[in-house]
């Protein structure tokens, strides 16, 4: 029986090493597909909501947006790009179905790129090239093509990830381009990348519900949340729910599921296989 995807649905990873400008290029894509109203005081760095986060400016938790791009969701989830945070990646990665390997254009690759890349390449993700930060006096966007190249071949990436897209961009500003002496004037051709080369996930809609958690958090009005990913099924508000831990399994009832839009959490009823959802109700 041939495969089903989820046409309408990319699950994509930012992967980076610390201060290479990963959350500001999501702030530019949120911006720029109207997650903000004109009017609305936006936060620099929108994804960094930890206070931990905000006050050291590095993302430490994995965090989830959505944007909608000609009738495609797009789910950004960012990653740590701290190498004390290494659980916490390869978690997060699991949830993808491909990655953006973000590279600051005079820096190049440095360790902590090394190794996130080679937990997208393990977990066989398409990975897409983005050398940001092209503005920079010091840029040597070509030189920096060539080191990310051979990192992928000392990974031992497959042919097909090796033979990744390759953009050019300048976060802060919003911009990203095919080649370097292109204008450059929104992060359209970014979108574009992702939905032709972020393969559209399989669905398993008829079995029963598999979701992978990979983080918890608080809130102050329903407790504890589990986010993850519906690998199998469906999942919806009061649904009884099987939770296997460490040790022994506990039954509970769902009282709430929420969905991801822009940078806000949403009650929804139900969700379907390989979106990324927040449930409430476990303890």
């Amino acid at each position: 029986m041939s495969e089903v995807r989820r046409e309408n649905l990319r699950n994509v990873a930012i992967i980076a090493h610390v201060d290479h400008g990963k959350t500001t290029l999501v702030d530019a894509m949120l911006r720029q597909t109207g997650v903000f109203r004109d009017n609305e005081a936006v936060t620099e760095r929108v994804m960094d909501s930890n206070d931990l986060e905000r006050e050291r400016g590095i993302t430490i938790l994995a965090k989830h947006c959505s944007v909608k791009y000609k009738g495609v969701t797009i789910n950004i989830i960012d990653t740590p790009g701290h190498a004390d945070f290494g659980g916490e990646v390869e978690r997060t990665l699991k949830m993808a179905d491909g990655a953006i390997l973000l590279v600051d254009a005079a820096e190049g690759p440095l360790p902590q790129t090394r190794f996130v890349l080679g937990k997208a390449i393990e977990l066989g993700l398409n990975i897409l090239l983005v050398i940001n930060k092209i503005d920079r006096q010091d840029a040597r966007p070509d030189d920096v093509l060539n080191e990310v190249f051979d990192l992928f071949c000392e990974l031992e990436a497959s042919d097909e990830q090796t033979n990744f897209p390759t953009l050019y961009a300048i976060g802060k500003h919003g911009i990203a381009k095919h080649n370097l002496e292109d204008e450059g004037k929104d992060l359209l051709p970014l979108f574009e990348t992702i939905i032709e080369r972020v393969k559209a996930p399989p669905m398993d809609v008829e079995g029963p519900l598999q979701l992978l958690v990979h983080n918890i958090e608080h809130d102050e009005y329903v407790g504890r949340l589990a986010i993850g990913r519906i690998k199998r099924g469906r999942v919806k508000v009061g649904q009884t729910v099987a939770l296997l831990g460490e040790g022994a399994t506990t039954n509970t009832r769902l009282s709430a599921v929420y969905a991801f839009e822009g940078h806000k959490r949403v009650k929804i009823d139900s969700a379907e296989c390989c979106d990324i959802v927040a449930v409430a109700g476990l303890e």
